[in-house]
């Protein structure tokens, strides 16, 4: 019996593709993931107690907030980097929890596997930069992106456009690609091994145990590489958003 033929493939729709999850709205799973995503680290800092000596939560929610500052905030930034950890961190929860759920039962998608979710958020780093930019140096923070120091001034002719399209539009269309494709990828895996697992399973426990032992190994290594991935692409796109404000803060380093 053919391994195609013994499980029935889901549609290749599905892996983008949502039905609402309720009906003339367009809320949809992923818009239900998104929703959590973003009541979870709420509820963990509305709930967590500012005592001296910290609680479970509390010091749980330190430590995050920790990581973000001292591994993210300060190398992306520099000088200055502190008013800019609140966005850091809800950027890297939100992420992180979203990815999450590539691995949680009833969910098993990733949020960011769709490319609404990682634009949104790669947009709303753009328009921080730039104004950080603005805030802080003025016009003067477009001309210098357009006009780099130190530049031969017949140079400029190639370096100006370059600039220009780099900043404004490659920037943020790439923040948002490098978070979804991973995300995407990643998802496809797991399908495809669950998909051999079950196929496998169903017609080769007596016949070839050792290929479905070899599928449901794959799947559970894939399933814990993707967990780590979940996080190392929260962090990832977190310490470039934080690149870029340092780079609008700090244009001329």
């Amino acid at each position: 019996m053919s391994i195609l033929a013994a499980v029935e493939f889901p549609p290749i729709e599905n892996v983008v593709e949502w039905p609402n999850i309720i009906d003339g709205i367009g809320f949809n799973k992923i818009a239900l993931i998104c929703a959590i995503s973003f009541l979870v680290p709420l509820a963990l800092f509305l709930f967590s107690k500012k005592e001296m000596i910290p609680g479970k939560l509390q010091a749980f929610v330190e430590a995050i907030v920790d990581f973000v500052e001292n591994q993210i905030a300060k190398p992306g930034i520099g000088h200055g980097y502190e008013k800019y950890v609140p966005l850091l961190t809800a950027f890297f929860l939100f992420i992180a929890i979203g990815n999450l759920f590539e691995v949680i039962p009833f969910f098993q998608m990733p949020m960011n596997a769709r490319m609404g979710p990682p634009l949104v958020l790669a947009l709303t780093a753009w328009a921080t930069f730039i104004g950080v930019g603005l805030r802080h140096h003025g016009p003067g923070y477009i001309k210098e992106v357009m006009f780099p120091p130190g530049v031969p001034k017949a140079l400029y002719i190639l370096v100006t456009p370059i600039e220009i399209l780099s900043t404004w539009f490659v920037r943020p269309f790439s923040h948002a690609v490098r978070l979804f494709a991973n995300m995407l990828a990643g998802h496809i895996l797991l399908i495809t091994f669950s998909v051999l697992a079950i196929a496998t399973a169903k017609i080769a426990l007596s016949i070839m145990p050792l290929a479905w032992l070899g599928s449901f190994a794959g799947l559970t290594v894939f399933t814990a590489f993707e967990v780590g991935v979940s996080f190392i692409q929260a962090f990832v796109f977190a310490i470039l958003a934080a690149v870029y404000i340092g780079g609008a803060l700090h244009p001329a380093h």
